[in-house]
């Protein structure tokens, strides 16, 4: 039996979170350029040293909800079932966060998720960083799907990483516009299959089933 996280990582996790809600609560009422990490330390009772010592820049208090799943497809890959490929894990996987409305997929609509698509979406400071977390997360596909390196690997995870973006920034702006996560669903399902079929279509025989031990 697997003991839970100690005292000490749980105030750290408590403190962390308090940062993030804080920095979330500030933006979405006064906008992010509006507000100072000095504003956010004040509002999480914490000093700037510790604000910093958690989150290394000032977008990265929005973005991190989104960069902690960032290598979401390289253990999707490394963790799919003997006898599937990469791309069909891949799919599966992307599927399975839209019926179970995953921030990352873009088709989440509870309330601090919105806030966070909304301000994503109106501030280039925060569209650059969250693009560096998806490069961090190619370079990860790239890795599991073949040696470092690799052409093929690295076209590859470029190729789906690119969609999977794509996909999760239709159905925010679809979101943010009014819909509701439940009325976008079928259309999200939809556009994913066209699209993972897409991807089939041009690399799905690259890679190998993961064989049977």
């Amino acid at each position: 039996m697997t003991s839970g996280p100690g005292l000490r990582e749980r105030k750290r996790q408590h403190t962390r979170a308090a940062i993030s809600d804080a920095a979330l609560r500030l933006f979405v009422a006064d906008g992010f350029d509006a507000v100072s990490v000095v504003d956010i330390a004040a509002a999480a009772e914490v000093s700037k040293r510790t604000l910093f010592k958690y989150f290394p820049s000032k977008e990265d208090l929005v973005v991190h909800r989104f960069a902690d799943h960032a290598d979401e497809a390289a253990r999707a890959v490394r963790n799919r079932a003997h006898g599937q490929t990469p791309l069909t894990a891949l799919r599966a996987a992307f599927h399975a966060g839209l019926d179970n409305h995953e921030p990352s997929t873009g088709l989440c609509d509870a309330p601090e998720v919105l806030a966070c698509y909304r301000l994503v979406l109106d501030t280039p400071a925060l569209t650059a960083r969250l693009a560096h977390f998806l490069t961090s997360g190619e370079v990860a596909l790239a890795q599991t799907l073949g040696p470092p390196k690799e052409l093929d690997a690295r076209l590859a995870a470029s190729a789906i990483i690119a969609v999977q973006r794509n996909l999760s920034q239709a159905n925010w702006h679809a979101l943010v516009n009014g819909q509701s996560a439940a009325q976008r669903h079928p259309v999200a399902v939809a556009e994913a299959e066209r699209a993972f079929d897409l991807l089939a279509g041009g690399i799905g025989d690259w890679f190998p089933d993961k064989p049977d031990r």
